[in-house]
């Protein structure tokens, strides 16, 4: 999945949880084989490469995925949406010597081959198709919350209940850390990666934060990064980093990345609207904005860095 798994529990059975950590380690490793673009014959491997062909049987965990997926499609307005694929192979973040501006006639071309509502799930039949040939799904924004929220379980259901979960961008928190609840640190996007602008303490809560800090090259004094607007085709600009606290991961994973494409103002104001849903958004002019309900809740470390 692209990232580095950390597994903590505050236990009085080490080896229990040792032995509970490996059944996540394991289930991380099996939903990466359904749902990777990198993995031969996996789930969405398969979907692609029968774009615009035929139905292709998915498993029930990338059906469950693809529809939480299109739920938050729906409330950014199609910003989210994992028919980004398209994209994939002009925009190259992994690699230093790939760093390059793609041409804007080949992007635009590919734009028409970005619509999650063209992407048909069968529950039925347990199938899904993409129908435009040329389309590809890419799950890498909400597939890693889908994955913390299947570990939680899996930890619950081994008795673990005090346990933070890590995967890259997404945290997930349950029960305490002891006599008190766990503290997650908000990364500052222009500081070095260690240092926290503000924190906010969970419980049985996950946070996840989508940056532009990540991935990311400049060139001709514009920052470049792997968050790109469906619309536009490129990065969007108009925010550094979005951080959303909810009960479940999967929805805050796919959510933060929505909410930065949608811009400060916007995504706010879906924030606000949505039940459950907490967030803190560090916008390109550096303003921090905080949800209503998180005001009394976030303790405001420093400023966050004032650089381009």
């Amino acid at each position: 999945m692209g990232s580095q798994l950390q597994l903590t529990a505050w236990t009085g059975d080490p080896q229990g949880a040792e032995a509970a950590f490996e059944d996540v380690f394991r289930e991380f490793d099996r939903l990466d084989g359904l749902m990777s673009v990198w993995r031969e014959g996996s789930d969405v491997v398969r979907l692609n490469g029968a774009a615009g062909q035929h139905p292709v049987p998915v498993s029930a965990e990338v059906r469950e995925t693809i529809a939480a997926a299109r739920q938050i499609s729906d409330w950014t307005g199609g910003k989210f949406d994992v028919t980004f694929g398209a994209l994939s192979g002009l925009w190259k973040f992994d690699h230093d010597q790939d760093n390059r501006i793609p041409d804007p006639a080949a992007v635009r071309a590919r734009l028409p081959l970005i619509d999650y509502q063209q992407l048909v799930v069968d529950e039925r039949a347990g199938t899904a198709f993409l129908k435009t040939p040329g389309m590809s799904v890419h799950l890498g924004g909400i597939g890693k919350g889908y994955a913390v929220d299947r570990g939680a379980a899996i930890l619950r259901r081994r008795g673990i209940t005090d346990f933070m979960i890590q995967a890259g961008g997404d945290f997930y928190a349950g029960g305490r850390r002891g006599d008190r609840p766990w503290r997650v640190g908000l990364r500052d996007p222009r500081g070095p990666a260690d240092r926290s602008f503000a924190a906010i303490d969970v419980s049985d809560e996950t946070v996840s934060t989508s940056g532009d800090y990540e991935r990311a090259f400049v060139s001709g004094g514009r920052r470049y990064h792997h968050i790109i607007d469906p619309d536009l085709g490129e990065p969007t600009r108009d925010t550094r980093s979005v951080t959303i606290i909810a009960s479940r991961a999967t929805f805050a994973d796919a959510l933060d990345t929505g909410v930065f494409l949608l811009g400060p103002q916007a995504g706010m104001a879906l924030i606000e609207k949505l039940p459950d849903v907490e967030g803190v958004i560090v916008t390109a002019g550096n303003e921090v904005l905080v949800s209503s309900g998180l005001r009394e809740r976030l303790v405001r470390l420093a400023p966050p860095t004032d650089a381009p």
